[in-house]
């Protein structure tokens, strides 16, 4: 009998670097579909992060979805049975685990923060670690409904196998289509979108990390300055500011940082970040807000997607008119190609891509009319 699932990846590194990305939490919602696999995971319901393994990331990729109905004698030739797209619950620890059994790490990500911000190249030599990854071979095998899900992984003519327990959810909605219970961000409402390169926002939570804040605060206009600013306050420091130019005038490759003082001693710590750090700036808040969209989040979870800003080549920042922050990260894979996948660029080098989400729901704010009184003069 054939399974349900199976997939080969030549590299399976690509595979951890992007499930590492939403390695918050301990147990992932696994959805199969014919076009790759979802991963999913959340935090009470106010934070969720998303991988998708497209089918393009493995060698061969075969699907065998059940159906519904087992007895097809009582249904009419023009009816077909509902095909069933497989999901359940994995410890997502316990697969990361797996798939550093030979040491695989985190080989595309800096050792430090963001010590230089300048990108990094994608380039890889013959004796890089990830050019040393690309002879292991992962295989994913899912035989029937509550079976396990087995890897298997290959190098060097040495094979090891695990099989991970899968569950089912006690959540009555479990089960349902994917995306139906994502956190709803409302593409039709979106009043604020930024890409930018994820390094530079990568380092400004580094920055503002660095004095312990509870709450994360997110403030653009496309009108009057601070045009992009991010604030970290409620923690035992004063509040600290990051803002982000975006005047086209500036040098690109440019850096500084300019630290501005207040003349109180509890005046808040400032920093300027001078280069043009924006490829797209759109905001557009409705009359009830003004000219400008400040939301808050919780610190916390936003820090939960400091690995996906460390992997991530740029980011995709949207908002909606309810006040949910979308973060959308594009992660470019190193340079071999799956036979499924893309091909390479004239300078040998794959621009191979994958994008892990984030949402997060934001804080509810009692003050609104003193907030948008300190904003106009922000």
């Amino acid at each position: 009998m054939e399974p349900i699932f199976s997939a080969v990846s030549n590299n399976a590194n690509h595979l951890y670097t992007l499930l590492r990305c939403i390695g918050f939490a301990s147990k992932a919602s696994v959805q199969i579909t014919p076009d790759g696999i979802r991963f999913s995971v959340e935090e009470n319901r106010v934070m969720q992060g998303l991988a998708f393994l497209d089918k393009a990331l493995f060698t061969t990729y075969t699907f065998n979805p059940p159906t519904t109905g087992q007895d097809t004698n009582d249904v009419d030739d023009d009816e077909q049975d509902d095909i069933v797209h497989p999901q359940f619950l994995v410890s997502l620890s316990a697969l990361l685990e797996t798939l550093q059994i030979f040491g695989i790490g985190d080989t595309n990500l800096p050792s430090s923060s963001f010590s230089n911000p300048a990108p990094q190249s994608s380039a890889v030599g013959a004796f890089t670690n990830p050019a040393l990854l690309l002879g292991r071979s992962c295989t994913l095998r899912y035989q029937n409904i509550g079976s396990p899900l087995s890897i298997t992984l290959s190098e060097s003519g040495i094979t090891t196998t695990c099989e991970l327990t899968t569950y089912e959810s006690d959540d009555p909605s479990f089960g349902t289509a994917a995306g139906e219970l994502d956190i709803p961000l409302q593409r039709d409402a979106i009043i604020m979108k930024i890409i930018m390169r994820s390094a530079w926002l990568h380092n400004a939570i580094t920055e503002l990390d660095g004095t312990n804040p509870t709450i994360l605060s997110i403030s653009a206009s496309s009108k009057k300055e601070p045009f992009f600013a991010l604030s970290g306050s409620g923690g035992p420091f004063s509040e600290s500011t990051v803002e982000f130019s975006i005047d086209k005038n500036n040098n690109d490759n440019d850096f500084n940082h300019k630290p501005l003082t207040g003349n109180e001693e509890t005046s808040s710590r400032r920093g300027k970040l001078a280069p043009t750090v924006t490829e797209t700036f759109q905001v557009n808040p409705p009359s009830s807000m003004g000219s400008r969209v400040k939301e808050n989040y919780r610190f916390a979870l936003i820090r939960k997607a400091a690995r996906a800003m460390a992997a991530a080549t740029k980011v995709s920042i949207r908002g909606d008119i309810q006040g949910v922050l979308g973060m959308q990260f594009m992660i470019e894979l190193g340079d071999d190609v799956n036979a499924s996948g893309g091909n390479p660029a004239s300078d040998g080098i794959s621009r191979n891509v994958s994008f892990v989400d984030f949402r997060f729901v934001p804080l509810i704010d009692e003050d609104d009319g003193e907030e948008e009184d300190e904003m106009t003069s922000f």
